[in-house]
């Protein structure tokens, strides 16, 4: 414990660079444990969840997104933003019923993850869905996604063979399909 509280670093100074609606960027003048100084670009982000939405024990809910920071179309576990005031379990169900057009009658949180806390404070709650039944919201007017059915084993081998690229689906399907293989024993 004593080592981890010298690795500490102590902010010196602060410098608001941008301040967005979903993200926020500042730099950070830190002290090192061994006094020298150093520069930390820092963003801070909204907070998020994903679903694992399984259908039934074989079949998981995914959506297929272009997204702009890697151009590319990517094939994803749904997720969005709590918005503020918002739980992140309610954003959960938002996000089911606006994405994949369903509600979970069973909703188990998971986890919270973070994204790549070397630069930002991004938190992702991941939730387990089931036992859906239908209930459609409109996607928000910016977003633009396919919703499709998939077998847990072809994701896993798209994991494997590194198809799938998204970090936070990664997890949620190997979660799955760990799930899976648990209640085959």
């Amino acid at each position: 414990m004593s080592e981890e509280r010298n690795n500490i670093e102590r902010t010196i100074k602060t410098e608001e660079i941008y301040d967005g609606r979903i993200v926020h960027l500042r730099v950070e003048t830190v002290e090192l444990p061994n006094m020298v100084y150093a520069k930390r670009e820092i963003v801070s982000h909204q907070r998020g969840v994903g679903m694992i939405v399984l259908k039934d024990e074989n079949t998981m809910l995914m959506v297929r997104q272009y997204r702009i920071a890697v151009r590319e179309s990517l094939l994803e576990i749904p997720a969005g933003l709590v918005e503020p005031g918002e739980s992140p379990r309610d954003a959960a169900q938002r996000e089911l019923q606006e994405e994949v057009g369903v509600r979970a009658n069973q909703l188990e949180y998971l986890m919270d993850a973070y994204a790549s806390p070397g630069f930002t404070d991004e938190k992702l709650s991941l939730f387990l869905a089931q036992d859906l039944e239908t209930s459609k919201l409109p996607l928000d007017s910016t977003e633009f996604l396919t919703f499709e059915e998939h077998n847990v084993e072809e994701l896993y081998r798209m994991v494997l063979n590194f198809e799938i690229v998204d970090a936070k689906t990664i997890i949620a399907i190997l979660y799955a399909h760990q799930l899976r293989t648990a209640g085959q024993k």
